[in-house]
């Protein structure tokens, strides 16, 4: 599936608007890394932790957007956003909420397929 944060994608018309689709997650917090999180915070440096988390969250959300587009028989999703809230007891949850708009993509007689989806997102690791 096919995801942008733009609302139109170049040498692709847009054939039909499905409808907004959208994608959540809400995952919790760990006490031990809240622990050692606030060290880091003390003393400085990145809390690595907090950022894995934040990225899985993200990711969960963005594949729930594709699963729904792909429920309504869409070929990509423009105009995607992400947002992010904490929640619950000393805001011991972090949501990712992911939104965007369905879409058919207008193919031409020598393109049948649609594109190849894009790599996923984040750190790339070289291959050993």
């Amino acid at each position: 599936m096919l995801l942008s944060t733009t609302s139109n994608l170049e040498g692709q018309p847009i054939r039909r608007y499905l409808g907004l689709v959208h994608g959540e997650t809400i995952l919790g917090a760990n006490i031990f890394r809240d622990i050692l999180a606030s060290i880091r915070d003390l003393i400085g440096g990145r809390a690595r932790s907090y950022e894995v988390t934040l990225e899985r969250a993200r990711e969960m959300a963005l594949q729930e957007l594709g699963r729904r587009a792909r429920l309504l028989g869409a070929d990509a999703v423009v105009g995607v956003r992400v947002d992010y809230e904490v929640l619950g007891q000393a805001d011991g949850m972090l949501m990712a909420c992911a939104i965007g708009t369905a879409v058919q993509l207008e193919y031409s007689s020598d393109r049948s397929l649609p594109p190849p989806p894009l790599p996923p997102a984040g750190p790339q690791r070289a291959r050993t």
